[in-house]
């Protein structure tokens, strides 16, 4: 036998006893026509990825489910595919491991002092705090309350009451809590949550008692302000007079140019608009205020940004939040044996309520809303907003149960509360949901009776949470709730980090043990 015979003969032998082996089936042999259709429509950038996937179901109940449902597009496909199997880098991630993962942020998103700079538009900042992520690289005033929920949860306390030093020293810097810690920022503030805050302290120390409230006397008078410019408009800065002579708040803004940070999307906007262009960037400012930039609550015309006209509106969300305040400063200034003090603000909270069940409440809907300055009457958007009055119980237990209902029928998604019902492109809209406003619901459903409704809204939002962490290892901004998954709009890219979610996951994790079970891979049905 030649050297070559001999050569091809252990070649045969190599081959014939690796034959076994194929009794191990590849994917594609074991997925066959799924396989190609994967493979070849590209669902994954790397062929690799899915080849390497493990299936969760027996390859059989797999493919009788493919020739069953027989997914088109890539989008169902997909689906089908992360529903079905671990797909590494993809959703890998163990849900739960998610209140671990936003434990490991914290250390993150938290910022040493700040201290002042020529021409830097950073305003100083005398102690640690915690950013919300992504290009939010500057702490936030309202996204910061729903931080600090967490960090409560979380065993974080001091950070909560460094962040307070932080919000204390700003109003007595500036008169007010600005938007964000910069210096464009300081024409306008954000719904204003520093009363709620304060509540979070355990600090006991009547000095620092007296600071704060301070401080907090002096951002109402912020927001009060108007009061002492009112016109025949009805309307000065911030403070809006109602037709029976009672004063109400809206959203406002200083300043009646582009934003520096959103110019070229203002100057475009406003060359679509109708009227002055100082009066659109007027208006796309209060609307930043809001912290609901961009919502139908307040476009004339819900499928045009151009129509915006949020100072001609008395939100229900800012005058909850002011009630709120001026509960809580009479309850300071009893504390403090400041009975003139306490007698005033408890006679504005009172008057304020009265207002709000006046003009706010729409009993025929069971809903409040916002009131139209300009038509004099609440405008027609349902928002998540109807939620704030039971949030700081400014609600009546009858309104409480027609609100609880009204969600339930028209807000309530597979995946959490809708922000509002209408699809119009914008991000404070369906079928987007925010963190802050499934705490605001869960918080107010529950003070009102309505455990059970809260409790599921908590549910489907976490799950929500937890499948985009289970297939992008991160949290994020904001979250479709009608398909659970990532959200969209804006004027800027979706932003992981991200300070609110990470806030609420925890104070629900930590107020609804097992909410997600010891584990998680796939929604449960609505």
């Amino acid at each position: 036998m030649t050297s070559t015979m001999r050569w091809l003969a252990a070649l045969l032998c190599a081959t014939t006893a690796a034959l076994p082996a194929l009794a191990q089936p590849s994917p594609a042999d074991l997925y066959g026509a799924l396989f190609e259709q994967v493979q070849t429509e590209r669902i994954f950038a790397d062929g690799k990825t899915f080849v390497d996937a493990a299936p969760r179901r027996p390859a059989a109940e797999i493919m009788a489910d493919f020739a069953r449902e027989r997914p088109q597009g890539k989008a169902a496909l997909r689906a089908f595919v992360l529903a079905r199997f671990t797909v590494p880098g993809v959703n890998d991630h163990q849900a739960a491991d998610l209140r671990d993962h936003v434990r490991s942020l914290w250390p993150l998103l938290t910022r040493q002092p700040v201290a002042a700079r020529p021409g830097s538009s950073a305003l100083a900042m005398p102690a640690p705090f915690v950013v919300p992520g992504g290009r939010f690289r500057e702490i936030y005033y309202w996204d910061s309350y729903f931080t600090m929920l967490g960090l409560v949860a979380d065993g974080q306390e001091p950070l909560v009451e460094s962040m307070l030093a932080d919000f204390t020293s700003v109003i007595e810097s500036h008169g007010h809590i600005p938007n964000g810690m910069r210096t464009y920022y300081l024409s306008r503030s954000q719904p204003p949550f520093f009363a709620l805050m304060l509540d979070l302290s355990k600090a006991t120390d009547p000095k620092l008692a007296a600071r704060r409230l301070a401080a907090l006397r002096r951002e109402h008078d912020f927001w009060m302000k108007g009061a002492a410019c009112l016109d025949v408009s009805g309307a000065c800065a911030r403070v809006v007079r109602m037709p029976d002579g009672s004063l109400l708040n809206r959203y406002w803004d200083d300043r009646d140019t582009p934003r520096d940070e959103s110019f070229a999307e203002d100057v475009a906007t406003a060359r679509s608009a109708a009227g002055p262009a100082a009066i659109t960037y007027r208006h796309l400012r209060a609307s930043a205020e809001s912290g609901w930039d961009f919502s139908a609550r307040w476009l004339a015309n819900p499928a045009s940004l151009a129509t915006i006209r949020t100072t001609d509106i008395v939100p229900v969300d800012l005058n909850s939040l002011l009630f709120a305040m001026e509960q809580r400063i009479a309850e300071r200034c009893r504390v403090a044996g400041d009975r003139p003090c306490a007698t005033r603000f408890a006679g504005l909270a009172a008057r304020r309520k009265a207002a709000m069940d006046r003009y706010l409440w729409v009993p025929g809907e069971g809903r409040y809303a916002d009131w139209d300055r300009i038509a004099r009457k609440p405008t027609p958007i349902l928002s998540a907003a109807t939620l704030y009055p039971l949030f700081v119980g400014a609600a009546s237990p009858e309104q409480g149960r027609a609100v609880a209902d009204t969600t339930r029928r028209r807000l309530l998604a597979h995946g959490g509360l809708r922000t509002t019902p209408l699809t119009t492109g914008q991000q404070w809209d369906a079928p987007n949901g925010w963190a802050p406003l499934q705490w605001v619901a869960i918080d107010g459903l529950a003070r009102y009776g309505a455990g059970d409704l809260a409790r599921d809204i908590a549910r489907r939002w976490m799950e929500t949470v937890a499948t985009a962490y289970a297939e992008t290892g991160k949290m994020l901004e904001k979250y479709d709730v009608e398909e659970r998954k990532p959200g969209g709009g804006g004027e800027y890219p979706l932003q992981d980090g991200f300070g609110w979610t990470n806030g609420v996951s925890s104070a629900l994790l930590e107020r609804y043990p097992g909410l997600l079970g010891g584990s998680f891979t796939a929604p449960s049905s609505p």
